[in-house]
């Protein structure tokens, strides 16, 4: 059994039973038949917090979900994800990631039931980086799929993230079509004082700080400071249009 394997296999606590467990278990017992850790038939372990494995074997299986949203699957989806596991878990990792993710992508998912899972055991900040690494993947090609965004929107519901939650993980990904996108990152309204701002970015600057996600690994971690630098973007782009420090 390979190394993706095992991290699933040794780091997982709630998404050992559960929707999230069945499909991952099948998945790993096509792959390596007798030496796939044993998932679905392992009891839901509550906890408070998220353990690493929780959390890739989730992002995985919302990654499917994403891909199996327009009812295809092209090599082009699937060249964009392995991009995106080999930036966030190196190239063995994401190897071996990729071929339990093409496992998934042949099961039937329930989104929904996937989703309330997640939203059952993992924390907020955790839910909220999950659905910023779905967005990039949705928007890493250049081209948005209407398709995708519906599913992320429906997932984001499902995960009980707020609408201007959503909004400031989108902002970021359309800045070169929407002219409100440092706002809308923030939080705020184009009709926000300077001083409002100001304020804003030190709130968001606290609420994505990539300690938030400290039980998720070093790598999730590091993942994490791309919506923090995208805070720091939108709040110095604010400063140079209103001219003030």
């Amino acid at each position: 059994m390979g190394n993706f394997a095992k991290w699933i296999g040794g780091g997982l606590g709630f998404a050992m039973g559960g929707p999230i467990g069945a499909i991952i278990g099948f998945a790993l017992g096509s792959l390596f038949g007798s030496d796939a850790p044993n998932t679905g038939s392992r009891p839901v372990y509550r906890s408070n917090e998220t353990a690493e494995g929780d959390f890739k074997a989730g992002l995985i299986v919302m990654i499917a979900c994403v891909m199996k949203s327009d009812g295809k699957i092209q090599k082009a989806e699937l060249d964009v994800v392995k991009r995106f596991l080999v930036s966030n878990f190196g190239e063995d990792g994401a190897l071996e990631a990729l071929q339990v993710l093409k496992k998934v992508l042949d099961q039937p998912i329930n989104e929904v039931q996937v989703a309330a899972q997640i939203k059952r055991y993992m924390n907020y900040s955790s839910r909220l980086q999950l659905t910023r690494l779905l967005l990039e993947i949705a928007f890493a090609d250049g081209e948005v799929n209407a398709d995708e965004l519906r599913v992320i929107d429906r997932i984001s519901i499902e995960f009980g993230l707020t609408a201007v939650d959503l909004e400031s993980l989108k902002a970021p990904f359309v800045k070169h079509v929407d002219q409100d996108w440092a706002f809308k990152a923030l939080e705020i309204t184009n009709q926000s004082t300077n001083e409002e701002i100001k304020k804003a970015y030190r709130k968001m600057a606290m609420k994505y700080h990539p300690d938030k996600v400290n039980n998720l690994g070093d790598e999730m971690k590091k993942s994490a400071t791309e919506k923090f630098r995208a805070i720091n973007e939108a709040y110095e782009h604010l400063k140079k249009q209103r001219n003030f420090v």
